[in-house]
């Protein structure tokens, strides 16, 4: 997989308590910034280490569109039925990334 398309993710934390939905067009860059908690925000406060939903795009427009459907249109649970669509075990799918 080729990290640098524009991309949605979701971030959480070890207890999956909290679900973090973010945009970018370098997932891997982005990802390793959460992990390093670089920057100050919700991910660093909730500890949101663990990739465990991506879905990339052509386009960031497309990205940025799907970011706002899941944000806006989501509750909780449906965004975990997606989690666990794909990842039924809410693993780090960027754990052997660095």
């Amino acid at each position: 997989m080729y990290k640098r398309n524009p991309t949605v993710y979701i971030m959480t934390n070890q207890s999956k308590a909290s679900v973090y939905v973010g945009v970018t067009g370098d997932l891997l860059n982005r990802v390793k910034q959460h992990k390093d908690d670089i920057h100050e925000g919700f991910t660093k406060r909730y500890k949101c280490h663990r990739l465990v939903w991506y879905e990339q795009f052509q386009y960031i427009q497309e990205a940025i569109a799907r970011e706002k459907q899941i944000k806006k249109r989501m509750n909780r649970i449906e965004k975990e039925q997606m989690i666990e669509s794909d990842n039924p075990n809410w693993l780090d799918l960027a754990d052997d990334w660095y």
